[in-house]
């Protein structure tokens, strides 16, 4: 495969696919950039004639073919849908190939016990792994088995001696609790996950710092996703919650919460305030469109990617560990509290 080539399936010019894959996020449209890029993966296509001969499935069995990496969505059992964890995951691709590095395939973490995925990673013929999400330890001591190279990415930091990069899920929790408060609400629900998980420990560190009370009843407990967003929401609706805030732990979530709301006739932010964390493509085109906490996902998987290839070239021995900057993207869908 070649430039000429990707360009012709792609239905661009040659210099367009040069330029995206060269890391010139304005040389086309999102939608191109991914077309471009689905070409690259699909056909094992790399910058040069020797990381040509590293195309997917060069290597023999037994061997470890050099110059490749894996991707394990620690989080989600569904890797297609989950906007955030993909956007890390083209992120790293993306730079792990600017390095003459193949991102050779990506699996989930709830497939491991699957008897063809536990396979794949039993004979894997990769160099390193990137950890996608907050994961057991059990899970790292797994991966540790079989990959002699390992960097974990996403928002809760783990006490393991894992090179590590993260954007500080605490204090986003915390940031956008705060934003809520600065805004005069007091009366703040949480939908998203409690154990282990530091979005909500920022969300009470917040509460505890202004001197209000935390209820049990603001609190919805479930799994990150549209549908139990949805079901959270409807939780706190049928608790009669009095609330005129809410914090979300991700974009995700807020989208089925908003849903539920809006169903039962309780208009965003004129009747409650929600706030979230990730700041996916998506958030700017809700109506009304989502204030939410950007993480900077692009240089989060970036620099995963960078620190991965370095440990795998011995560029370094000693467990990493960076924390990446957030900042709020305030939109529609807060309003300061104007009282009952």
């Amino acid at each position: 495969m070649t430039l000429k080539e990707i360009a012709k399936e792609a239905g661009v010019s040659v210099s367009t696919v040069s330029r995206v894959i060269n890391n010139n996020s304005k040389a086309a449209s999102k939608e191109v950039q991914d077309r471009i890029w689905e070409i690259v993966r699909r056909t094992g296509y790399t910058p040069n004639s020797v990381a040509q001969s590293l195309k997917l499935g060069a290597a023999q069995p037994g061997e470890a073919a050099s110059h490749s990496l894996a991707c394990l969505f620690a989080r989600t059992p569904d890797m297609m849908t989950d906007l955030f964890f993909n956007s890390l995951a083209r992120s790293i691709e993306q730079e792990a190939f600017r390095h003459n590095y193949l991102l050779k395939y990506s699996f989930s973490a709830f497939d491991i016990k699957n008897p063809s995925t536990y396979r794949l990673v039993m004979d894997n013929h990769v160099n390193g792994i990137a950890v996608l999400g907050r994961c057991d330890k059990q899970t790292l001591k797994f991966l540790k088995q079989y990959f002699n190279s390992v960097v974990y990415v996403g928002l809760n930091s783990l006490d393991a001696k894992y090179d590590q990069v993260i954007c500080d899920g605490r204090q986003t929790g915390r940031a956008a609790t705060e934003h809520l408060i600065s805004l005069g609400h007091s009366r703040i629900g949480y939908i998203g996950e409690t154990a282990n998980e530091e979005r909500y420990l920022g969300y009470c560190d917040a509460l505890a710092s202004s001197r209000i009370p935390q209820k049990p009843v603001w609190v919805a407990d479930v799994k990150l996703s549209s549908e139990d967003g949805y079901r959270g929401a409807k939780l706190l609706l049928e608790r009669k919650a009095d609330i005129s805030a809410v914090f979300c732990s991700n974009d995700i979530t807020a989208i089925g919460a908003m849903r539920a709301f809006q169903e039962e006739g309780v208009r965003i932010p004129q009747d409650i305030s929600l706030v979230s964390i990730d700041d996916i493509d998506t958030a700017q085109y809700l109506s009304p469109m989502l204030t939410t906490i950007h993480i900077p996902t692009l240089e989060m998987g970036q620099m995963a990617a960078k620190i991965l290839i370095d440990r795998i070239e011995g560029g370094h021995k000693l467990p990493v560990k960076i924390s990446l900057p957030f900042y709020l993207a305030g939109r529609e869908s807060c309003a300061r509290y104007k009282g009952r």
